[in-house]
């Protein structure tokens, strides 16, 4: 007797490709396993026989094999229609069942993983009469009755572990195998698969070129469903450019889609992950970081010669502030996705410093046409001619021709102002009790426009051309957009160990007059109570990162210094620390989640309170935006001046699409707080998103 196998079966209603789906994916798991298959086909009694078929399965092959023992089964023979000879399946290291009713309720219980194969009706009735020829037709009728009849009981789409819509492109193995060591239960038996998709040879190509980055997005993944822009909209000019830590947050823009061969999207919600690769897709139940921590962890991925950024391919999106569930916080459900990422295996990255384009690509089958085609669509993206920037448009705000938002949208308040400032009331009588010493209180703005008005693309370009930022990014994760100009950096992780942390507390709006710009700047910098938040959450900071850093290396390089963007004047520190060898980079993200700028001190109580006062959920805003790298460095910028944009909210009353789009704002309550200034604070920092689509913020 030989150790319990795996037993993976494949299931799907006859011509969804199950057999070919079946040899391809045992060929490739033979690299590193003894596998065994067996086909249904072989033992159906006739063409009337799907259930009595399942029940011999079940019996002679799938209960002997579970224990580790052989299978002696009598087969059929199709010719003669009548029993055949008797064969014999031997156990393995893994099994793999295919066949209509391989994943039968009855079979379920000793099963590893279910695996259910779909495809059109047409495409399924095409493939099945090509594969049997004429033998079939006259059956096909009565063969798909049966599983109908079955399938009315038996919801075995619903009960599959992976789904695959399976096309006819050969596609489809490759696509189950990166979501197969995803399952828990297949996870250590995969080890050397997981160990080979980690072991990815990077190609790179470095153009010198500058390329315009919204045109050479469009090019690239205008029409991707699930794409992301890191952007660094206010990237400074190689020319004479000052050096400063803003300058180097807006060095690279990062360009990339879920496409290719290695290419995934995952979208998280309240403990549970659905990850799609190519047209296959999985649910796994468990944390979002320990999740990241598997698919992030024990990247060995290098950077290129000559190249300067830390991003080598990897996983890119955002994070929401409700994962707060994870790290301390109450179980809050929100409409938007807790995590929206997408794995890309090429992407272009933008050095603004020194105007060139790096075209990163894993080595896959693919690689060769990705690249000759991001390599012209750079030299098409390369501005001339009147109207572009004057370094040649690497780091342009947007070309002058992009058009206004045609739909101006009307915001409401979730907090009138009246209410606002009985909350910021309540705030500070928890901190008067000692329960908190700083609570960021926060609110949301929303609209409603007509879906076909709405261009999230288009408010994009606006926003960024109005309020360029370092952070700048534009997210689409199919009906879902995240656009946003965040200055805010939330943690750094370089990937040979150094954090990094640049909180933001306290704001001005700027000036048209230098003179009353300047003035501004000073109050900022002369606040005490500014200066007291600000401090306040620095010692949050540096309490997160210690959790994980070499004992002693948590420094505060900057404290309270005054830097200026396109709207706002804002106070920013910088705290530095170096990762403990060995420490698990998720486990260092999640202990510093969410940002200590958007609760409060201390972390946990507040975010108790926050979630009181509040009433609802944040969403995406106050979470993180940024990437995991295949060689361990993440960066990842905090979700505010984040307009988020929801495309499938439903009908108006006139029966018409319509889209939804809410943007959060808020403030530090302290003690001292003056709840007219606070609300002033939260209207200034909706401003630079609100001006951009040509709205106002809602009278109270």
């Amino acid at each position: 007797m030989t150790p319990a196998p795996v037993i993976i079966a494949i299931d799907g209603r006859s011509g969804a490709g199950k057999t070919t789906l079946a040899i391809e994916l045992a060929a490739r798991l033979r690299n590193h396993h003894k596998v065994s298959l067996f086909h249904l086909e072989d033992i159906y009694p006739g063409w009337n026989g799907l259930r009595a078929g399942v029940e011999r399965y079940v019996s002679t092959v799938l209960t002997p094999l579970s224990r580790g023992e052989q299978a002696t089964w009598i087969s059929w023979d199709w010719e003669k229609h009548y029993d055949g000879d008797t064969r014999v399946t031997l156990p393995a290291e893994i099994v793999i069942i295919e066949g209509v009713g391989a994943a039968a309720a009855e079979a379920r219980p000793l099963l590893s993983a279910v695996i259910w194969a779909d495809s059109p009706a047409d495409v399924r009735r095409t493939r099945a009469l090509d594969r049997d020829g004429g033998t079939y037709e006259p059956f096909w009728d009565e063969w798909a009755t049966q599983e109908d009849d079955w399938l009315a009981g038996d919801d075995v789409p619903g009960q599959a572990d992976v789904r695959v819509l399976n096309p006819a492109d050969g596609s489809a193995p490759a696509d189950v195998l990166q979501l197969l060591p995803c399952l828990p239960a297949l996870a250590q038996v995969l080890v050397p698969e997981l160990f080979t998709r980690r072991a990815h040879r990077l190609r790179a190509e470095r153009l010198h070129s500058s390329p315009d980055a919204a045109t050479l997005f469009n090019k690239l993944y205008g029409s991707s469903p699930n794409a992301v822009w890191l952007d660094s909209s206010n990237a400074p000019s190689a020319h004479g450019a000052e050096k400063s830590p803003a300058t180097e947050r807006s060095r690279f823009s990062i360009l990339a889609d879920d496409g290719g061969t290695f290419g995934q999207s995952l979208t998280h919600r309240s403990g549970e992950s659905l990850i799609t690769a190519g047209c296959a897709t999985t649910k796994v139940a468990g944390p979002f970081f320990r999740w990241l921590d598997t698919a992030w962890g024990g990247s060995t991925v290098r950077a290129p010669e000559g190249y300067s950024g830390e991003f080598t391919l990897g996983w890119l999106g955002c994070l929401g502030y409700e994962l707060k569930r994870e790290t301390g916080g109450t179980d809050v459900s929100a409409p938007t996705p807790d995590a929206a990422l997408i794995f890309a295996g090429r992407a272009v990255v933008l050095d603004h410093a020194e105007e060139t384009a790096w075209l990163l690509a894993l080595e896959s089958p693919d690689a060769d046409e990705w690249l000759a085609s991001a390599r012209l669509a750079v030299t098409e993206a390369a501005p001339s001619g009147p109207g572009t920037a004057p370094d040649g448009g690497s780091n342009a705000v947007v070309p002058s021709t992009v058009p206004e938002p045609s739909t101006v949208p009307a915001f409401s308040s979730r907090d009138s102002e009246l209410a606002y400032k009985h909350k910021i009331a309540a705030a500070q009588h928890e901190i008067g009790e000692g329960n908190s010493y700083e609570v960021c209180l926060t609110t949301t703005l929303s609209a409603l426009v007509p879906a076909e008005s709405l261009s999230p693309w288009e408010a994009y370009l606006a926003l960024r051309r109005r309020n360029p930022a370092p952070f700048a990014s534009y997210l689409r994760f199919g009906a879902l957009t995240v656009a946003s100009t965040s200055p805010e950096r939330f943690l750094k992780i370089t990937s040979d160990g150094g954090m990094r942390a640049e909180p933001i507390k306290g704001t001005r709006r700027r000036a048209a007059d230098p003179v009353r710009d300047a003035e501004l700047r000073r109050e900022l910098a002369t606040s005490l109570k500014d200066r007291a938040e600000n401090i306040m959450i620095v010692d949050l900071l540096r309490n997160d990162l210690s959790h994980f850093a070499e004992p002693g290396s948590v420094t505060v390089s900057r404290l309270c210094e005054i830097e200026s963007y396109a709207t706002v004047h804002q106070m920013v520190s910088t705290i530095d620390a170096r990762l403990l060898p060995g420490s698990p980079r998720a486990e260092a993200v999640a202990a510093c989640f969410p940002a200590g700028s958007m609760t409060g001190a201390p972390k946990i109580s507040t975010m108790a309170i926050l979630d009181q006062l509040e009433g609802e959920p944040r969403g995406i805003y106050s979470g993180a935006i940024g990437y995991f790298s295949l060689n361990g460095a993440t960066d990842l910028a905090v979700a505010i001046r984040t307009l988020v944009i929801r495309a499938d909210a439903g009908e108006g009353s006139d029966g018409k699409a319509t889209a939804e789009l809410t943007l959060g704002v808020g403030g530090a309550i302290t003690s001292d707080s003056a709840p007219d200034e606070e609300y002033e604070e939260i209207r200034v920092k909706a401003f630079g998103v609100l001006s951009a689509l040509g709205a106002v913020f809602p009278d109270s």
